[in-house]
């Protein structure tokens, strides 16, 4: 085994692969993806992480900064999920049950943390009020640039945030209501994280890469969802590419070897599946399995794929055995009075094996990028996270300006 890896090592394909700097990072990439698959599939993340709801909705990730409407209702949302446990029977109870992943509230007694959180209450409300004066003022100063005009009267909806105040705000009075809420909007934030600290060390470095790449509108981790999606890539790509081959390769083999009756049956049989449309067939296929005991697992996407892609590598493979039935080899095998099937299982077939690997390649791809197809139409995986799940459920947060989990699954 040794021997033969220093062989490879040492030979001149090899070499020419390692000067292709483009071809070694595509590479790493798979390898990168084929390890998060394998770690998945192991236990790294279940279907119920990609469930747990880990903070408030449409949270952008680390690249995009909040708006001031967005940072004030994200520390409402841990206010109001702290003050909904305080009013139960039994509030330390509910306390303790309460969590948003690695994220637990503040270890503190009732009575303060009910104080925290009407302060956050109160606050919350000066930093709305100072939001909506300051968006008043800006709408109007935008109004007023844009007649060239002075601008009216403040309206009784302008003038109650701050009775008395001046009835036109300049820009630079704008600039200063736009810094004073946002002191009051950062005094918020850190009474938000007395009430729920993020956690130190491993389980800190855990949480903040669930909030990585944001979180949805049902308050899931998208980097956690997108990941998980990995696995079921690996699985739907590997089983299909598998079958899809090993059918392909024994079905195209025998026609080709055995000719007469089973070549014609064969023949008609991938001629008819091609003559269908393939994402008609696939959807058809699909359906089929909807209400049944599987129709909640990859079951009935793995025998869709597989009944379809099953047709490339038969073809393939039934033009590379009629060569090579005629090759001396073969002929000598028969001569000796080897059994055909003997023949084709053991000399044939073994020697289409770069035509199989081929297939394989190729299926892999063909096979995650249709799993996200059906999924989207609603025929793939049914629960958990899949790519094409989470660009099905991104319709509504696109509309709304959210393209993180858009993003990471087209990513």
């Amino acid at each position: 085994m040794m021997r033969l890896a220093r062989r490879f090592l040492a030979s001149r394909p090899f070499r020419k692969f390692r000067q292709n700097r483009t071809a070694l990072g595509a590479l790493a990439v798979i390898l990168a993806y084929l390890a998060v698959g394998v770690a998945c599939i192991a236990g790294l993340l279940s279907r119920q992480d990609t469930d747990e709801r880990v903070g408030p909705n449409e949270v952008p990730g680390w690249l995009e900064r909040p708006t001031p409407e967005q940072r004030l209702r994200y520390c409402r949302f841990f206010a109001e999920r702290i003050e909904s446990a305080l009013r139960r029977a039994d509030p330390k109870a509910a306390l303790d049950e309460l969590a948003l992943a690695e994220l637990r509230p503040a270890d503190l007694p009732a009575t303060q943390l009910r104080s925290l959180v009407g302060d956050a209450g109160d606050l919350g409300d000066q930093v709305e009020g100072r939001i909506d004066r300051v968006d008043a003022a800006k709408n109007r100063l935008d109004n007023a640039a844009r007649q060239h005009t002075a601008p009216a009267a403040p309206d009784a909806e302008e003038a109650k945030f701050e009775p008395g105040a001046p009835p036109i705000m300049t820009a630079g009075d704008l600039a200063q209501a736009q810094a004073a809420a946002e002191t009051k909007l950062d005094e918020l934030e850190s009474l938000t994280r007395r009430l729920w600290p993020i956690p130190d060390g491993w389980n800190g470095r855990i949480y903040r890469s669930r909030t990585l790449l944001g979180i949805d509108r049902q308050g899931r981790s998208i980097s956690v969802r997108a990941i998980y999606s990995i696995r079921i890539a690996l699985q739907v790509g590997l089983v299909v590419s598998l079958s899809a081959v090993a059918i392909g390769t024994l079905l195209g083999g025998a026609a080709a070897f055995f000719g007469g009756w089973v070549d014609h049956a064969v023949t008609w049989l991938y001629s008819t599946f091609s003559s269908i449309p393939e994402l008609v067939l696939l959807s058809l296929l699909a359906y089929i399995f909807l209400g049944r005991q599987f129709s909640d697992e990859l079951v009935p996407l793995y025998a869709a794929l597989s009944l379809t892609f099953w047709i490339g590598p038969c073809r393939v493979i039934r033009g590379e055995v009629l060569k090579i039935k005629e090759l001396e080899y073969v002929q000598a095998a028969t001569a000796i009075g080897f059994g055909r099937l003997y023949i084709l299982l053991r000399h044939v077939i073994p020697n289409t094996a770069h035509l199989m690997l081929i297939n394989f390649s190729l299926l892999f791809i063909a096979a995650v990028k249709t799993e996200v197809i059906l999924t989207f139409l609603g025929l793939g995986v049914k629960n958990g996270a899949s790519w094409g799940i989470m660009i099905g459920q991104s319709r509504q947060e696109v509309l709304n300006g959210f393209y993180w989990q858009i993003g990471a699954a087209t990513a």
